[in-house]
């Protein structure tokens, strides 16, 4: 048991490690890849995504909407739709950078404040960059937004690691912690 242990530890210290940050990457890239989009394309994503969603909710309550029902839904909370993925691209980015810094046992306070810094800094730099796409225009109002996300991103990382600090990986925790105090 000792050894499996060991090498759990090993393998999770030096070859898992460095490979924390690779989700957060990859929400950068497709967070910028959607900000790339044209207006219209945006638009026309928007609506699909809204359509499927009434149609779901149709079929699972049987409400018996009729397909241009469905479509009037979608089209009519496109709005709502578009600031519900902006909030939850944010939330995936801020559990992405978090996870990471708390890998790297930067805690508490510093891990919240440096986590929301940086996505925070991203979604302004996300605005930035839609100012370049055919259609679209930079808003304040979308960075505020992005920053409900982060900050529920951050809160569940910090409760998720409380938790595994106090269950799972109790033992780890307090050996660490006996290192730190010698």
């Amino acid at each position: 048991m000792k050894y499996l242990r060991m090498y759990i530890k090993y393998t999770l210290r030096y070859t898992l490690k460095p490979l924390s940050f690779v989700p957060a990457l990859v929400m950068m890239y497709l967070i910028y890849s959607f900000s790339g989009q044209s207006g219209t394309e945006s638009s026309s994503l928007s609506y699909d995504v809204g359509f499927h969603f009434y149609d779901l909710i149709n079929n699972l309550f049987a409400l018996d909407l009729s397909s241009s029902q469905i479509a009037n839904y979608a089209l009519n909370n496109q709005f709502y739709i578009r600031k519900a993925a902006h909030i939850t691209e944010y939330f995936l980015l801020a559990m992405s950078v978090s996870l990471p810094l708390y890998v790297y046992k930067i805690r508490g306070f510093k891990l919240s404040f440096l986590a929301t810094l940086f996505c925070v800094l991203y979604a302004f730099l996300d605005e930035y960059h839609q100012s370049f796409s055919y259609g679209r225009s930079p808003q304040l109002r979308d960075v505020a937004i992005d920053s409900i996300g982060i900050i529920a991103g951050v809160i569940i990382v910090r409760i998720i690691g409380f938790i595994g600090r106090k269950t799972v990986f109790r033992s780890l925790s307090e050996e660490y912690e006996e290192q730190k105090a010698a």
